[in-house]
């Protein structure tokens, strides 16, 4: 679950941070509403590191030109731009932003709701890290994903594990005593992905998992 474009306090651009000093992946959490808190240490790893194998399968997946919503330190727009190919990340986060600009991608600071080049004709909208959560409507969402491809495009979603259902709830990052405030996420899991895909217009046309993590590739529906 990438948080990049939903939390609103300093806390995540601190996260971001602390990745450049030894062991500062440590000690992150991001705590549902109500509910338990799961350390963020490896998926932080994740996200400011480079591309790997998982990556590299879901990007192979995403034809043309690519549009990353949600994108982060900028890893999967760095490695496209290494491949020499078309794409561009969006992000909330002005310090994730600037890191991934830092790291050679073309990246701006906006939110997917608000204008963005080249709506209508992207080739591939990626939602990974589990940012299908963002704005704690999936359905909603995905029809904005939808209006940003053109009429042959697909959405790549990376999900939650089968059997999660689909859940809606609220989300904060916590470190020692520091508290963020409270943001709509949601999860998704593979096998409930279909419900707010159909509800945007969208159909499933391939499913995957691979390194533990599972993926989709939405398309519009026939």
């Amino acid at each position: 679950m990438s948080l990049a474009i939903a939390q609103p306090t300093d806390l995540y651009a601190a996260a971001l941070h602390s990745m450049t000093e030894p062991e500062g992946h440590r000690h992150w959490y991001a705590r549902s509403e109500g509910g338990p808190r799961r350390s963020l240490g490896e998926a932080l790893r994740r996200w400011c590191g480079t591309a790997d194998a998982v990556d590299l399968d879901l990007l192979a997946h995403a034809p043309g030109a690519v549009l990353d919503v949600g994108c982060g330190p900028g890893r999967l727009v760095v490695e496209l731009a290494r491949q020499g190919r078309e794409a561009v990340g969006i992000d909330t986060s002005r310090v994730a932003v600037r890191l991934a600009r830092t790291a050679g991608a073309t990246a701006l600071c906006r939110s997917v709701f608000d204008p963005v080049p080249g709506a209508g004709g992207w080739d591939a909208v990626l939602l990974a890290d589990g940012n299908i959560g963002i704005g704690g409507e999936p359905a909603a969402l995905l029809a904005r994903c939808r209006a940003l491809v053109g009429p042959a495009g697909r959405v790549l979603v990376e999900l939650d594990p089968p059997g999660t259902g689909l859940r809606a709830d609220r989300v904060r990052l916590e470190r020692g005593t520091e508290r963020g405030r409270w943001f709509d996420w949601a999860q998704v899991g593979a096998d409930a992905v279909g419900g707010p895909a159909a509800d945007a217009g969208l159909r499933v046309e391939e499913t995957w998992e691979r390194g533990g993590r599972s993926f989709a590739v939405l398309v519009a529906g026939r």
